[in-house]
């Protein structure tokens, strides 16, 4: 592992950037940044298109290590370059960004109240590439849509079991088990979730670490405990459909958390600024994200 990296990862102030929508979710990001799903033909024609895109992200002159500590990446982000050096590197060298892989498949079918992440078959060959790219951790996203106990703990049991595998290849895993910001029980299932991540802490390989990514929870501060265990380098929070000043806002108030947003950092960023008007929004939307995450 990367020591300056880690010390990073774990300790300085900033976010992470989540630049990670994958298929399912590309045409929506597209949308948002002002590309209309007419201007593809094919996937490929798509992904090239989000790839232009988060490379203007990524080569801004806001987008440092100074306030984005990290960035989550796509696995076609990871194998693809920007300006001819490959991602992962691109981000460490020229902006000293610590890379982070999302590694899920996508989820599995409804049941108990939760979405599963589906089979990851080829897992260690993903995981062998991204140590040989220089990447320093992973993500992985399972969704909880009801206070179910029996999905929640399957949630949180697939999440740990798929952790230690990571950890194994000497990467630091992200685990989400996002809560759905709708449900009319959210707070019911943030209460069994904080119970099923701690049990499962115990198993944590002995002088490793996890980090957390979790929903902005309804009880401000509910997973300080979490935040002050020693086996969690990090909690990062995710912005889940809230806007950004309502992100920016309720992650202020849980201390010790930081943000990792998607579409709350790209909001207001468009194809059609001019880079000076895209590099200024861009600032903008760091910098208000920075001093929530620094707030507390």
């Amino acid at each position: 592992m990367n020591q300056e990296m880690a010390a990073q990862a774990a300790n300085k102030d900033g976010f992470i950037a989540a630049l990670d929508q994958s298929g399912g979710s590309t045409p929506k990001a597209l949308k948002l940044y002002g590309i209309d799903e007419g201007a593809w033909s094919n996937d490929a024609e798509m992904f090239d298109l989000v790839h232009k895109m988060r490379a203007r992200i990524i080569k801004s002159p806001a987008f440092t290590g100074d306030k984005v500590m990290g960035a989550i990446l796509f696995e076609q982000t990871m194998d693809r370059d920007i300006d001819g050096t490959p991602t992962a590197q691109y981000l460490w060298e020229k902006r000293h960004v610590v890379p982070f892989l999302k590694v899920d498949q996508g989820l599995a079918e409804a049941k108990d109240g939760v979405k599963l992440m589906k089979p990851m078959p080829a897992l260690d060959a993903l995981l062998k590439r991204a140590v040989a790219k220089g990447v320093f951790g992973t993500k992985m996203r399972s969704v909880i849509d009801a206070a179910n106990p029996k999905g929640i703990a399957a949630v949180v049991a697939q999440q740990f079991e798929v952790g230690k595998q990571i950890l194994a290849h000497g990467l630091v895993p992200i685990i989400e088990p996002e809560v759905t910001i709708s449900i009319p029980d959210k707070a019911e299932a943030e209460n069994i979730l904080l119970a099923e991540i701690r049990k499962h802490l115990n198993d944590v390989p002995a002088g490793k670490q996890v980090m957390l990514k979790l929903t902005l929870p309804t009880k401000s501060n509910l997973y300080k405990p979490l935040v002050e265990d020693p086996r969690v380098m990090r909690v990062v929070a995710l912005s889940g459909g809230y806007s950004r000043d309502e992100a920016n806002e309720k992650l202020k108030q849980n201390a010790g958390v930081i943000a990792s947003f998607s579409r709350a950092l790209t909001e207001g960023l468009s194809a059609g600024q001019s880079d000076g008007q895209f590099d200024a929004a861009l600032g903008s939307a760091i910098d208000s994200i920075f001093e929530a995450s620094r707030a507390n």
